[in-house]
């Protein structure tokens, strides 16, 4: 094997510096970038050269970026690689909380805050001490009795918002959340001493073995069955994170015992339709999300909801959907198909389920009306509409199981439809 040229860098050259630091910081936001990486990054460039802002960030991101879900956190990470002073000043809010200013003028986006986690790491977090009282001023104490606990806390904080050690405390919280479902109860029967139907058929066998006597009477029971669980989770772009989250839930209730449920069945879809069923069964869940993001190769890519739900109603339907299904659809109903088709695709769903509950992260914003067309062709044939964006709202997820009646905020928002149209 030929030996490696070595770099036509200069030694006192800040370059390769400048690299291995946005490498680290890029690892400490959750990338995984090993030494190997950092030295292929820093090869790239010197044969890419250094004449264009935009082939820089390029060619360092094919270097650094190996799953969808990093391709955010990276963005951010290089905006204040380029030293973008306001930038900067904000991302310093979101870590410190004696400055304001850029914090109050919008809400951190995807993977703000992980990277200002990762490039502020050692930045003192907490207000300095204002020491002596200065003469003439009163002491002010704060009761932090009534403050939320960290895990209270992050139970309703937004998934986008989450820095990544908050991510890695909210995927042990749904670990432990449940699912859990009533049985069924089928018109098959079985024998039991005190059952709560006769069985005439046993009571006369039982007869004619005796001469046509009668001695006692049999009884049954109707024989409850476990409905199957199905999942369908939009990958798309703008539900990245959010399904991420979810499929962690996903896979926590499959792998628990005594849930209920018969068999839990899941499948991805952005631009098509996947299925990743047989990768929940792995116990360990890096795996098996890991496993099921290198077979749906659409993660973060468009979104076509009808065509991917035709194509589940036409191909998995009938092998899925027996025993009374319940079927959980997450996904922010932002589709380029044909309205008509994701109408028609919806309701095919809706009548092949026992309940059909929409998880929509939209939901989280304050005031939401389903002005989007997607939306309001899919809602009206849906069983439950529901957030999804935190871990207080999959934990509510139970009570749209267990209660037949409820709608979530499905009702409401077809009220409001229904007023605007009218």
């Amino acid at each position: 094997m030929p030996e490696t040229p070595p770099l036509d860098i200069p030694d006192d050259g800040k370059l390769v510096a400048n690299i291995t630091y946005f490498a680290r910081a890029l690892r400490k936001a959750g990338l995984k970038i090993g030494p190997g990486r950092v030295v292929d990054a820093i090869r790239a460039v010197e044969a890419a050269g250094f004449s264009e802002r935009r082939d820089f960030y390029w060619v360092l991101h094919a270097s650094f970026v190996s799953r969808p879900e990093d391709r955010a956190v990276f963005a951010q990470v290089f905006r204040l690689y380029w030293r973008d002073p306001r930038y900067l000043e904000h991302m310093m809010s979101l870590m410190l909380p004696a400055i304001r200013g850029v914090q109050e003028e919008r809400s951190a986006k995807a993977g703000e805050k992980r990277a200002a986690e990762a490039l502020l790491d050692g930045t003192e977090r907490d207000l300095p001490e204002t020491g002596r009282e200065e003469e003439g001023e009163t002491e002010i104490e704060v009761d932090a009795t009534a403050t939320a606990s960290t895990e209270e806390r992050l139970r309703t904080l937004d998934f986008e918002q989450m820095s990544t050690a908050e991510i890695t405390e909210a995927k042990r919280m749904i670990a432990r959340l449940a699912l859990p479902v009533k049985p069924l109860i089928s018109r098959r029967t079985f024998a039991a001493s005190a059952g709560r139907l006769p069985d005439w058929r046993r009571t006369i066998r039982s007869a004619i073995r005796h001469g046509g006597e009668v001695h006692d009477f049999s009884s049954k029971n109707r024989r409850p069955r476990w409905p199957n669980l199905v999942v369908l989770c939009d990958i798309s772009g703008s539900m990245s994170q959010y399904s991420r989250m979810v499929l962690h839930f996903v896979h926590a209730v499959a792998n628990r015992k005594g849930a209920g449920w018969a068999k839990v069945h899941a499948f991805t879809f952005g631009t098509r339709l996947t299925n990743i069923t047989r990768h929940l069964a792995q116990r360990d869940v890096d795996a098996a999300l890991t496993a099921a993001g290198a077979e749906a190769q659409d993660w973060q890519g468009g979104t076509r909801i009808g065509a991917c739900l035709h194509d589940f109603n036409r191909d998995w339907s009938r092998r899925v959907m027996g025993q009374g299904a319940v079927v959980l659809m997450i996904s922010d109903g932002l589709d380029r198909d044909p309205v008509v088709d994701l109408a028609r695709e919806t309701e095919r769903l809706h009548l092949s389920a026992r309940r059909l509950i929409w998880i929509n992260p939209l939901l989280r914003w304050d005031g939401f009306i389903p002005k989007a067309r997607g939306i309001a062709a899919m809602l009206p044939h849906v069983d439950s509409f529901r957030a999804g964006h935190s871990v207080a709202s999959l934990a509510d997820l139970g009570q749209a199981v267990a209660m037949a009646r409820d709608t979530g905020e499905r009702d409401r928002l077809l009220r409001l439809v229904g007023n605007e149209t009218g």
